[in-house]
Parts: structure tokens; sequence; C-alpha cells
């Protein structure tokens, strides 16, 4: 494998013995911490220094880069800020910026990973996200009477299930026995497969082997694969994780159970939208389950689970200068009460518990009513949603409640919701955009691709009378103003370049074919030697291209035009011929 250039190409722990060179699906030889690396950033032990205040007390790989800016974000978003108490142990999630230029670290084995995840779990180059567990207990021997460390995984993969459960399986064994304990888990991790979606993953930490499935963007949208149990050896215990990266949607939203259509509107439309929770906990489990109540498509702002006062964007999201921003925020101090009560849209939550009764109904509150710091639960915002409540769903969750049927079986129902609303919103707009392809006949092997023709938003519209969303959704509702406001959002931006993207790959890809259907060692007979060699020297460019930005070519289209490529060549002159095979890689 490949690693590249960058200050990180350093986060490796030593090596692990009996480790091979190289693996199933890393390609090329591996160097110790490769594996480690392809998980995870580094694993960082924040500590409270009576006269510093928190402060990494422990980073492991030992030569791992942070920055000092990162390094501060990690140490106040490890603890929680709120006068909560939360005394014993609690699990949450934060999300911070990338110091701005650092060089990425690119391994040529991981481009075809993140290629094969859905849209919603591709990498975030500028984001890292930190997985936390924090301990506070009372302790008589220490000034401050308690003892409070987070032990606190950072990694570029939002895959929150799985770093919760390895959290919970070496945190508490961690607190007993310090550092070496900690050198093993990192040299458990460094014997990973890497993280290929798709296949089943058996993870070994610490004397349990995880089983896990990344999903891939070839599944069917809303469906998740089992994964079964093996035969367990004596010695290790399997466990098999249903997911790597959803939440209890379904007890997320508990709270703000009869607003949950309003809220996928304000997280389709890029709402600027706040959580204010009593733990960090609850924050950063509320904004995961908002963010992800619009997939299939992704959320394509800003978001974060867990924010606080000292976070290095706080004057930048909180300025009353301009509008507030597209993003969501998780926040636990009172503090953001007052601070943040200028913004349109406000979720107001108690503790979240598993509910045993049917939640009552909460009606949406004026912002006016945010006054004091003891708000009561609700949603606070003067929004008005377009499309008409669906009570159907209100009324099979609560049936749900009544009925005992178990909280994971609710999140199933609230998921699929979530998904047909979102597919009846985004299909319309999928037919129209495949429109503004092309005809397959006006692509030419000797001419650039034809361009896309331009998103008209009146020609979109017009299509909605025949093809719109009453097609698959029952809702009724100012659908038309809801499309309108849509397309003005980062959500439609983000989704719109992606399909560019692929449209414009798909008609490249077209291009090789048609190239491929032709006579090419005829034409070189026809024209002079310089013309056959810009041809060749053309055809090798659309391989490396072809490879290089994935485009999504037959293997044998490949393979022909590489044929056509060595007929012209052996054709040719011995001297031409010399040149044109140590040119490029054929």
């Amino acid at each position: 494998m490949a690693a590249v250039e960058d200050e990180e190409e350093q986060a490796r722990p030593g090596p692990v013995a009996g480790q091979e060179a190289a693996g199933p699906g890393w390609g090329l030889a591996l160097l110790p911490g490769d594996r480690f690396s392809a998980w995870m950033q580094c694993v960082c032990v924040v500590g409270f220094d009576l006269e510093l205040g928190q402060a990494v007390e422990v980073t492991y790989p030992q030569n791992s880069k942070l920055t000092d800016k990162e390094k501060t974000n990690i140490c106040y978003l490890s603890f929680p800020d709120s006068n909560a108490g939360c005394l014993g142990d609690t699990q949450f999630c934060f999300r911070f910026r990338r110091s701005s230029g650092r060089k990425l670290s690119v391994h040529c084995h991981l481009d075809q990973v993140d290629r094969d995840l859905p849209i919603y779990l591709k990498k975030d180059s500028a984001y890292y996200y930190g997985y936390v567990y924090f301990r506070q207990v009372r302790d008589k021997t220490l000034k401050r009477g308690y003892f409070q460390k987070s032990l606190v995984l950072i990694s570029k993969l939002p895959y929150v299930h799985l770093f919760h459960t390895v959290l919970k399986q070496i945190a508490p064994e961690y607190f007993k026995k310090s550092e070496p304990f900690l050198e093993a888990v990192c040299s458990d991790v460094d014997r990973w497969p890497p993280p290929i979606p798709g296949k089943i993953l058996q993870l070994p930490i610490m004397g349990i082997i995880m089983k896990v499935r990344i999903p891939t963007c070839h599944d069917k949208p809303g469906t998740t694969q089992i994964v079964q149990f093996t035969q367990q050896t004596d010695s290790q215990i399997a466990v098999a994780l249903p997911t790597v990266h959803e939440v209890d949607l379904f007890r997320c939203f508990c709270p703000v159970f009869f607003h949950i259509q309003m809220l996928w509107e304000l997280v389709l439309l890029g709402e600027p939208l706040v959580v204010m929770a009593p733990s960090p906990s609850e924050s950063s489990e509320t904004v995961l389950a908002l963010v992800s109540c619009i997939s299939p498509l992704k959320y394509c702002s800003d978001f974060r689970p867990y924010f606080t006062i000292h976070d290095s964007e706080f004057k930048e999201y909180t300025t009353r200068t301009q509008a507030p921003p597209s993003v969501i925020l998780g926040v636990t101090n009172p503090f953001f009460a007052k601070t943040l009560q200028h913004w349109p849209h406000i979720i107001r939550i108690g503790d979240i518990k598993l509910p045993g009764e049917v939640p009552k109904q909460v009606k949406v509150k004026k912002l006016k009513n945010l006054k004091t710091l003891d708000s009561k639960p609700g949603v606070y915002t003067s929004y008005k949603p377009y499309l008409n409540k669906d009570e159907e769903i209100i009324k099979q969750l609560q049936k749900g409640v009544q009925q005992k049927r178990p909280a994971e079986a609710q999140s199933v129902i609230l998921r699929r919701y979530f998904l047909e609303l979102t597919q009846s919103f985004i299909i319309p707009l999928e037919r129209y955009v495949a429109s503004l392809m092309p005809l397959q006949k006006s692509i030419s092997p000797w001419k650039s691709p034809p361009q896309l023709r331009q998103f008209s938003q009146e020609d979109f519209m017009k299509t909605l009378e025949k093809a719109g969303p009453q097609l698959t959704s029952r809702l009724k509702g100012d659908w038309i103003g809801f499309y309108r406001h849509f397309l003005k959002s980062p959500n439609f931006d983000g989704w719109f370049r992606t399909r560019q993207k692929e449209m414009m790959q798909k008609l490249e890809a077209l291009q090789l074919e048609a190239l491929c259907n032709e006579d090419l060692l005829f034409w070189s007979q026809k024209h002079t030697e310089v013309e056959t060699v810009d041809l060749v020297l053309k055809l090798k460019n659309k391989l490396l291209q072809a490879d290089r930005e994935h485009l999504p070519v037959k293997p044998d289209t490949m393979q022909k035009l590489q044929m056509h490529i060595d007929s012209i060549i052996l054709a040719l002159p011995d001297d031409l011929q010399d040149i044109l095979l140590k040119t490029g890689t054929t």
C-alpha cells in the first residue's frame, strides 16, 4: 500500500508480531500502522489539571501530528460543559474541522473503499470525528474531589455505533490498567482488515471479535444485511454488530415525536438548527439522528453533534452580524439559550429515556417564548411546513408504544418512513436530471463528449404536474414551494454537483466505448505517423483518466482499448515503437 506525502503518514503503532506484509484488499505491501490509520487517526486521553484545565495527557501513536488548534478542540469537546453533572460513565461524539493548510493523507487502497460507500458515509477530508468515553466519579484523594477523564478515538470515519462499541469494550479496562493496555488496543486495531464496504469484517479487540458489515452504494436503500454469527472459539467471543453507523432513531426523536415531519423538512432545506440538550449524549445522538433522517441523501452542510463555547468556530456560528449559517449544532451549556436565541429553529429536549408511555402532544412554540434557561422541551420556530402532517405515522408509532413494540422495531418503522418521504421527494428531480443527458447517438469517438443540458428550474417545475411526488406519496401540500426552497439549499447544490459529475463520467465512458468500436488500426494506416503517434498518446491518456477518475467503464472496454493501442504501436517503425512503449503506462 502506498501511503503518501503527509504528516499523517506518521500515525504508525509499532510492528505487530506475526503481522503479514499485506492482506486481502490492501494490494501492496503494508507498513506497521497502515491498518490502524485506515480506521483511526489516533487515540487520546484527556484529563483535568487544576492549573491547566483540560489537557491531552496521552496520544497514541505518540508521533501523531495533531496541531495545537486540533488538540485544543479535542480537549474542550471531550468533557461535558453543562452543569448536569454526568456522574459515572458517559458516551458521546463530536465533529471538528481539521486545521487548514494540512496536506491530505491519501492511501491508494482507500480510494476504492470510499468509492464504494453510500454518499452519506463517504469521508469528508475537512473534518475529524471524536468518539468519547467520559468517566466522572467521586475521589476524595484528588483536590477537586472527582476523578475526571476521557478516552477519545479520533477518526475520519462516521461509524458512531462501531466506535462506541469499541469504547464500551476498552474504556473500563483502560481506566484500571492505563497506558500499556492502550498500546495493546492499538496493536489489535493494527491487525484489522481494511474498512471495505460489503464484506463481513472480523475485528478483534481485547478478547472479543466484532463482526461488522459496512454498507455499499449498491445496497438497496432501507435494507440492512444481517451479520450472521459463526461458531465461536473457546478463547474469543464473537459479537455481531447490526450496524456501524446508525443511531437509535426512535429514541432520539421521541422528545419531539409529533414534529418529525417538520424536522425532516428543515433538515432537507438546510435550515439553521440548534439542539439544546441536557448532556452531550443526548445532544450528539439527536444531531446524528437529524442528519440521517434525509438518507439516502447526504446532508451537505456542517453539523456538530456536540458544540461548546470554546469551539474554534464559536464566534463564526454565533455572530449576530449576519444570518445564522446552514448548520446543525448540538449544545448543552445554558449560555447558548441566550447566545443562539436569534436562531430561527431551536429544538429543546429533556432527558431521553426509552419511552414506556405514549408521548404527550407538544405544540410548536414561538421563538419569543425561549427567554428563560428553564424553558420547557419542544420545538421553537415560526416555520410553517410546506406539507400537510402525516397522521398515519404518528398513530402507527403510538400504537407501537402502547403494545410495547421493541424500540428497534420502532426505529425501523421510522427509518422506512423517512426513506419513503425522501425518495418521493427526490425521484422527480432524479427523473428530470436524467433527461439532461445527451442522446447516445450524439456521442462521437472523434470529438469531445457533448455537454449536459442546463438545469432549468421552470422546466423542472413543469414536470411535476404529471411526474411529481404525488405518484409515490399520499401527502398533500405546497410541493412546488417546497421544491423552490430546496433548489436554493446547500443540499440541492451538493446533490446536483454529484449527479453532474456522475453523468459527465458516464459520457466519458460512452465515448471510450465508441472508440473501441472503431477500427483504429485501419484509421492509423490512412494517416501520417505524426497523427498516429498523437492518437496513441491520446488513447493512453484516456486509459489513465479512466483509471484515475474511476470512470464507469466495463473491464473488457479497457482491455479492448489496450489491444488497439498495442496493435497500432506494433505497426509503426521500431524506433517509434520503443519510444511509445516507454511513454505512459500501458
